[in-house]
């Protein structure tokens, strides 16, 4: 298989700040419509589980107008396609258009898989005179095989940007319920392949489903900001905000962050790489953590 050739430039700048991700049904004309107004870092327009098979066609058809509404203030447009291949095909014909930033691949399972879909992104890009690389690709990893390949799916190809976990799917794969103990090691084997391969690893453990407890999704988004992740996919609008708050900084968190650096600046004049700091020492790891703090924090 020869990958094609992605502009580099074009490929990098793109990085977005996906604190959250909201699905919506590509099918269903109300739930579009409003999709810009839930404060979600990008929507998600889904072709795939959500929308019967039916209505598939006329969700393709529809998915250029779509694709304008959902980015009407600015969010990231992404597009999930199918993993069968006539549908994948008709979803990518459909799909590679004008304002999408990304596509969501369901069930990936291989680097091959990644380089002949972003071969055929490459096409389309090239026959309908867009912008060549622009169009990045999420990965869901959703079955026990998908894990013995992640370092090969994290860097198949240019246009990779972020991987997840699919824990409902990946769950039933394995025969089971997606509960903290089945899920913790998989979420961790992709946030560690993405980190390694400079992707964005997206997720928390537990399940996607988890919509009436907020007190409880809440903590489990904060768990896994705290484990590494930069942000998780929402099934339902009121996961949004939670994500949101979770996957950024808090005031405190600020707070230590600016602590730490002007107390790394001190001591530096005193030609000191480690100090002591409310009672805790700090090296350069913490140093470079607080800076990333605030780094976020400037992009909220």
């Amino acid at each position: 298989m020869i990958k094609d050739t992605v502009p580099a430039v074009e490929s990098a700048t793109f990085v977005p700040r996906w604190r959250s991700l909201l699905f919506v049904p590509a099918h269903v004309p109300r739930f579009v419509e409003a999709a810009h107004e839930r404060g979600a870092d990008g929507v998600i327009l889904d072709l795939e589980d959500s929308v019967p098979q039916d209505q598939k066609a006329e969700s393709r058809r529809q998915l250029p107008e779509s694709v304008a509404k959902v980015g009407r203030k600015g969010a990231s447009v992404l597009v999930r396609v199918n993993r069968g291949l006539r549908a994948l095909v008709a979803d990518l014909d459909a799909a590679v258009v004008a304002g999408v930033d990304a596509l969501v691949l369901p069930k990936t399972d291989s680097a091959e898989s990644v380089l002949e879909i972003a071969n055929a992104v490459l096409e389309l890009e090239r026959e309908r005179d867009l912008v060549q690389g622009r169009i990045r690709f999420l990965a869901q990893i959703e079955t026990p095989a998908a894990l013995q390949r992640l370092a090969a799916i994290a860097s198949a190809h240019p246009r990779m940007l972020a991987m997840a976990l699919g824990p409902e799917d990946f769950s039933a794969a394995v025969g089971g319920t997606p509960e903290f103990d089945l899920l913790l090691t998989p979420n961790l084997s992709v946030l560690f392949a993405a980190r390694a391969a400079g992707l964005l690893p997206l997720g928390f453990v537990g399940s996607i489903g988890e919509v009436t407890d907020t007190d409880k999704l809440r903590e489990t988004a904060a768990h896994a900001r705290r484990l590494g992740f930069a942000g998780a996919l929402a099934i339902h609008p009121t996961q949004v905000a939670i994500f949101n708050e979770a996957f950024s900084p808090s005031a405190q968190e600020i707070k230590w962050a600016r602590d730490v650096i002007a107390a790394e600046n001190d001591a530096a004049a005193r030609g000191l790489s480690a100090f002591p700091l409310n009672g805790k020492m700090v090296d350069p790891p913490v140093v470079r953590r607080a800076h990333d703090t605030l780094a976020l924090a400037g992009r909220n």
